[in-house]
C-alpha cells in the first residue's frame, strides 16, 4: 500500500469512529471531567466548560434508554449463572432508568420543565441509579472474570505440552479476559465518580478527584469504542 492509501485507510477509521454518537458523547465526557479536574469546583472558564459540556452531552443520550430496555428483555447466553443473570438485568433496569430520568433533567436545565426542585430531585435519583448500575457492572465483571479464569486454567491443563499462545481458543479467551478486566476498572472508577457527583464523601471525593476518575474512565470508554483495523489480506 502507498502512503496515500495508508493515510486514507486511517482517516476512514477516524471518520467511522466519529460518526458514532456514543464516541462523540465519550469525547465530550472526557472534556467535561477534564474541565472538572482543572476547575476543582471553583468558578471560572474550566467550570463553565464543565457545565456547558455536561448539558450538551444530554442531547447525545436522548432515547438512549431504549438500548438498555432492549437488553433487559433480551435472553441471556445459555449457561450463565442465575446471580450473574439477575445482576445483568438489574444493571440494564438501573441504567435505562438513569437515562430516562436524565432526559427530564435536561428539560429542567433548558427551562422547558419549570419545577427546578423536582428536576434537581430527579437528577439525584438518576445519579443513584447510575451508581447502582456501575456496582452491578462491577460485580458482573468480577463474576465473568472468575468464570473465564477457571475455563482458561482448564484449557491450560489440556495444552500443557504445547504453546498455549498458539491456540486460537486460548487467545480468544485471553482477549475476552483483558476486555473484561478493563471494563471492571472502568465500572469501579464510575462508582467513585458517582459518589463524587452525589457528594456522598465530599472531603475524600472532591471535584478534583471526581474529575480525575471521570477523565480516565472516559478515556477507557473512548478506547473501547475504537473500531477494529481492517485485516490485511494475505497474498
Amino acid at each position: 500500500m502507498s502512503t496515500l492509501d495508508v493515510a486514507r485507510a486511517e482517516l476512514g477509521l477516524v471518520v467511522l469512529y466519529l460518526n458514532k454518537a456514543e464516541a462523540r458523547d465519550k469525547i465530550c465526557r472526557a472534556i467535561q471531567y477534564g474541565s472538572k479536574y482543572l476547575s476543582n469546583g471553583e468558578p471560572g472558564t474550566a467550570q463553565n466548560v464543565d457545565k456547558s459540556t455536561s448539558l450538551a452531552r444530554k442531547v447525545f443520550r436522548l432515547f438512549k434508554f431504549v438500548n438498555d430496555l432492549h437488553g433487559l428483555i433480551s435472553p441471556t447466553p445459555q449457561g450463565t449463572p442465575l446471580p450473574l443473570v439477575l445482576l445483568g438485568k438489574s444493571k440494564n433496569a438501573l441504567l435505562s432508568t438513569f437515562l430516562f430520568l436524565d432526559q427530564i433533567v435536561w428539560l429542567g436545565r433548558t427551562g422547558i420543565y419549570k419545577n427546578k426542585e423536582r428536576a434537581d430531585l430527579i437528577g439525584r435519583i438518576s445519579l443513584f441509579c447510575w451508581m447502582g448500575a456501575s456496582i452491578c457492572t462491577t460485580l458482573v465483571e468480577v463474576g465473568e472474570l472468575g468464570r473465564l479464569s477457571a475455563s482458561m486454567r482448564k484449557l491450560e491443563k489440556d495444552l500443557k505440552n504445547t504453546d498455549k499462545y498458539k491456540n486460537e481458543q486460548y487467545r480468544v479467551k485471553l482477549q475476552k479476559s483483558n476486555e473484561r478486566s478493563l471494563a471492571l476498572v472502568k465500572a469501579a472508577m464510575d462508582i467513585v465518580v458517582a459518589v463524587g457527583l452525589l457528594q456522598l464523601a465530599p472531603k475524600k471525593v472532591n471535584p478534583r478527584v471526581t474529575g480525575a476518575f471521570g477523565f480516565v474512565s472516559s478515556l477507557i470508554s473512548c478506547y473501547q469504542l475504537l473500531p477494529s483495523p481492517p485485516k490485511s489480506k494475505t497474498p
